[in-house]
């Protein structure tokens, strides 16, 4: 990480984590390790291109390590690092405020 990083922490999240891909693989690899395939079928509409690159910048940043086995054909497996699993409680946070907020909606729409 030899970028600038900003001093706000909720800038800092937001820089690290603040596009609803890098946000899905997390919430997907919060599960465990999971393989290329398994996490662009699970996040649905991601492109292979959009999907590598978040993977990588989250990777850069620290927040999972990628495994590469050398068989035929290739495997590559992505697993979320001690930092990567403290952001668990903000993405409960988020799951919560979602819900609350999507019950808030269904009420007004009755």
């Amino acid at each position: 990480m030899c970028r600038q990083l900003p001093d706000c922490p909720v800038e800092l999240t937001i820089v690290l984590i603040g596009n609803k891909w890098k946000v899905l693989i997390l919430r997907d690899l919060m599960d465990g390790t999971k393989r290329f395939g398994e996490l662009r079928k699970s996040i649905g509409s991601v492109s292979q291109k959009v999907l590598t690159s978040n993977l990588r910048e989250l990777e850069n940043d620290g927040l999972l390590t990628r495994h590469a086995y050398a068989e035929v054909p290739p495997r590559v497996e992505y697993t979320l690092t001690e930092t990567g699993y403290s952001l668990r409680s903000v993405l409960e946070a988020m799951h919560i405020w979602g819900d609350k907020y999507k019950k808030k909606l269904s009420g007004l729409s009755q």
